[in-house]
């Protein structure tokens, strides 16, 4: 079983790097096949398997004989070890349709993570259908106070987002991370996203602090922080309230 999980992590990975580049060139999924990127020939089955045909191929195009980006591999075998992770950390009584829930959300905070991590922005027509999503799922999984405390969460995050935007006047964070605190809040609900923020800035500031000391990066330097606000989700979704509860027991 996880093995096959695997396979389709590997697949869903493989449709990410698709859509990404059919997303920023504006082509379609459905109607537009597949080419590289750099000579235009047009990809066969056998030249599109999830990391197989990157390395049977020594990552080349096979027509131009161009190297591949290594973001494709990459994003191929980390889609399929996300979906690994989310299989071997659901709990009982877990339904299917959770499951497949959850796969379609964190397929798509990967498909933002590598937009944003290449472009510098939160795609919308990705992030609006998501935040619909998990809106209509919540109505129909929780009952009216826990909606209700979802709303303030979501409220909460963005509001302390679109604080940063407005006095910084768009310096310190983008407005996409404002419209992406209505998910976070509306996805972990309260207080579980305060969790999911700390680890974001905490993960943003050591590896902004790392980016500074080794690669030459400055304070001006434009860094997405997209990732780490996906990262944060992520881990807090899993263990946010084993976090809280630490940190709780320190303050005893």
């Amino acid at each position: 079983m996880v093995l096959l999980i695997f396979i389709f992590g590997l697949a869903i990975g493989s449709f990410i790097n698709a859509a990404v580049f059919s997303l920023r060139e504006n082509k379609s999924l459905v109607f537009d096949r597949s080419r590289c990127p750099k000579c235009g020939h047009v990809l066969s089955w056998y030249e599109l398997i999830p990391i197989l045909s990157f390395l049977i191929q020594l990552g080349r195009c096979r027509a131009c004989k161009q190297k591949i980006s290594w973001q494709y591999p990459i994003v191929e075998f980390t889609s399929g070890l996300l979906f690994i992770f989310i299989y071997s950390n659901l709990q009982p009584p877990t339904s299917n349709l959770q499951s497949w829930y959850l796969l379609l959300v964190f397929s798509a905070l990967l498909f933002i993570f590598v937009f944003d991590l290449k472009y510098y922005i939160i795609p919308n027509r990705v992030l609006y259908p998501l935040i619909v999503i998990v809106l209509l799922c919540n109505l129909f999984a929780f009952p009216l106070a826990e909606n209700l405390y979802r709303l303030l969460a979501a409220a909460a995050a963005a509001g302390f987002f679109l604080t940063l935007y407005l006095v910084s006047g768009g310096k310190w964070i983008g407005f996409g991370d404002v419209k992406f605190g209505i998910f976070m809040g509306l996805f972990l609900g309260w207080p579980i996203v305060l969790s999911a923020l700390f680890l974001s800035y905490l993960l943003g500031a050591l590896i902004g602090g790392f980016l500074m000391f080794f690669g030459g990066k400055t304070l001006k330097s434009q860094v997405p922080f997209g990732p780490f606000l996906i990262s944060g989700t992520l881990t807090t979704y899993f263990y946010g309230q084993r976090i809280i509860e630490w940190y709780l027991m320190l303050l005893k």
